[in-house]
C-alpha cells in the first residue's frame, strides 16, 4: 500500500471534528485513514457526548477503516506489552500506538 496513510488516535478525530485547520489539511490528501476500535469506543463513551456530535462521528466513520482486535494476534499483544512496558502508556494509548506500527 502507498500513498499518505495515517492511523488517527482519540485525540486527532476530536481535533478533526472540531474543525482543527491543521489536522484537516493534513488530511485532505489522504488515501488511507484507519482509526482503532479503541478510539471509536473512547470518543462514543465520553459522558459530555452531544448527539450532534455522536452524529458527527457516525458519518466520520464511513469515511475510514475501524481497526479491530483480534485475539489470535500475537504479534500485536506482544507489540502492546512491549510498548506499555516502555513507554508507560496507559493499555488504550499502548493498543492504538501498537495497531498503528503494524497497520
Amino acid at each position: 500500500m502507498s500513498g499518505n496513510r495515517y492511523f488517527l488516535d482519540t485525540n486527532a478525530i476530536v481535533a478533526l471534528l472540531q474543525g482543527n485547520a491543521k489536522v484537516i489539511q493534513l488530511l485532505q490528501n489522504a488515501d488511507w485513514i484507519w482509526i482503532s476500535v479503541i478510539s471509536q469506543i473512547e470518543f462514543l463513551a465520553f459522558s459530555g457526548l452531544a448527539e450532534s456530535d455522536r452524529q458527527l462521528f457516525k458519518q466520520f466513520l464511513q469515511r475510514v477503516e475501524v481497526i479491530g482486535l483480534v485475539s489470535i494476534d500475537t504479534g500485536l499483544i506482544e507489540k502492546i506489552i512491549e510498548i506499555r512496558q516502555q513507554y508507560r502508556l496507559k493499555l488504550p494509548d499502548a493498543i492504538i500506538a501498537a495497531m498503528a506500527i503494524q497497520n
